[in-house]
């Protein structure tokens, strides 16, 4: 077994930061629907956030935000005339378009990818599979950037493979990670990883939602586990509650969440509970490891309560002095059966043994908690340096990150600036700006 961290890279906010309301099925973004978002503020809190994991020891990254607003598919769907009558025309025929294409959602980087360490994969190097994305159209476009900037993180072939996404097919809907876990004794011991599923296209029969749409298919998780050269014996496939789902559990992240051998997890994740942790256990046999599955009763926190305060879209970190780390919003305090959940949680004597808190007021009244965030990818001592260093969380990195967000960052984006040339011109000159701070030249195709 090699030495091995686990790296969490967080979606920079990018500075469009809107509240749309695109994404049907995911119900804080819904709630906060057409009201005013501060970009400058969400971007700061993500920093603070992505600071802070890096001061306790915890490899910390970012992935740099996309650009907006997306004239390309504007001009796709017959918008036509300079970037300012494009915008114009945009808002004045079909506002709801215009939104999409100034959609920040690719600050969630928990969708922008499936990873698999070398220590899983049949080459044994580092595979990341780009998400389609398609089922809703502000973030259908999101894997052509996607897969542009991980291939110039992660551009060394000796060490990682950045597959193109699968087809964009209702067959083959991938969310990526949020609907993907991986267990193991250590980051650098092979491991099981664990795929959960929302539907079966080629199986009418299968169970599924009936209220709100089940983005990631079964097909979808089984084409990403033979891209990645999985083990069978080490791989497992499960089917998502239907029921949550049209409760508002859009990804398994919003009712789930593992690290290292322990599965946090709501008792109505998943469609069939037993044979999903029999499999888990079985398969976490194969590498000598122990299952530890933390249950969370509906008596105890119902489902509504868990969406409302985000607690299982949290991040659990292995600490790098022992024991696990819960990573929450500041909502689960606010949530009296959460709260008191909580409390209970950390004084138990289990594996989870601290709670770090952080206010990410933006980021969760548009649909994302701290496990949207963020991107989890494990690597080696000798694949994190062969991976570009430029946006690895630093003091020095954070320090000329924040003037560059309060330089071009705006407090209040309301629906209607939208339509302003001008936010479209200062979010380009954000980006080019932040090619500069990153060391990544080229990184945007702003042409």
């Amino acid at each position: 077994m090699r030495n091995a961290r686990e790296f969490n890279f967080d979606g920079l906010v990018g500075p469009s930061h809107n509240y749309a309301g695109l994404s049907f099925g995911n119900v804080a973004s819904f709630n906060n629907v057409r009201s005013a978002s501060n970009p400058r503020q969400a971007a700061l809190q993500g920093l603070a956030k992505m600071r802070a994991l890096a001061a306790r020891g915890f490899a910390q990254g970012l992935l740099p935000p996309q650009a907006r607003p997306n004239f390309r598919l504007l001009r796709r769907l017959g918008f036509s005339g300079t970037d300012a009558d494009v915008l114009s025309q945009a808002y004045r025929e079909s506002p709801v378009i215009l939104a999409c294409a100034y959609s920040a959602s690719p600050m969630w980087t928990a969708n922008a990818a499936t990873v698999s360490p070398s220590a899983d994969t049949a080459d044994g190097r580092v595979h990341f599979t780009a998400a389609n994305l398609n089922n809703k159209l502000h973030r259908a476009e999101e894997h052509v950037q996607a897969t542009r900037t991980l291939r110039a993180l992660f551009a060394n072939p000796d060490r990682f493979v950045v597959h193109d996404p699968l087809p964009s097919t209702p067959a083959f809907g991938d969310e990526g990670a949020a609907n993907h876990t991986r267990f193991a004794s250590a980051h650098g011991a092979s491991g099981v990883e664990f795929f959960v599923y929302g539907r079966v296209e080629f199986d009418p029969s299968a169970p599924a939602p009936v209220k709100y749409p089940a983005r990631q298919t079964l097909e979808a998780s089984q084409a990403v586990a033979r891209l990645h050269g999985l083990d069978a014996a080490r791989t497992v496939f499960a089917s998502q509650n239907p029921a949550v789902i049209d409760q508002g559990v859009f990804h398994n992240d919003v009712i789930a969440v593992g690290n290292g051998n322990v599965l946090f997890y709501h008792e109505q994740a998943f469609a069939d509970e037993a044979s999903t942790l029999e499999a888990l256990r079985r398969a976490l046999g194969v590498t000598g490891t122990d299952l530890r599955a933390v249950r969370v009763d509906t008596g105890v926190v119902p489902v509504a309560d868990a969406v409302a305060s985000y607690l299982f879209n949290s991040q659990l970190l292995s600490k790098p002095d022992g024991g696990m780390a819960l990573v929450v919003p500041h909502e689960c305090r606010e949530t009296a059966t959460v709260a008191r959940y909580l409390e209970q949680l950390v004084a138990s004597g289990g594996p989870i043994d601290e709670l770090i808190e952080f206010d990410l007021r933006q980021s969760m009244r548009n649909g994302g908690g701290p496990a949207c965030l963020r991107l989890r990818v494990v690597l080696t001592d000798e694949e994190a340096a062969a991976m570009h260093q430029g946006v690895l969380m630093t003091e020095d990195l954070y320090a000329r990150l924040v003037p560059w967000v309060e330089r071009h960052y705006r407090d209040r984006v309301e629906p209607k600036d939208l339509a302003d040339p001008q936010l479209a011109i200062e979010c380009a000159a954000a980006l080019e700006d932040l090619e500069r701070i990153l060391g990544l030249p080229g990184l945007y195709d702003l042409s």
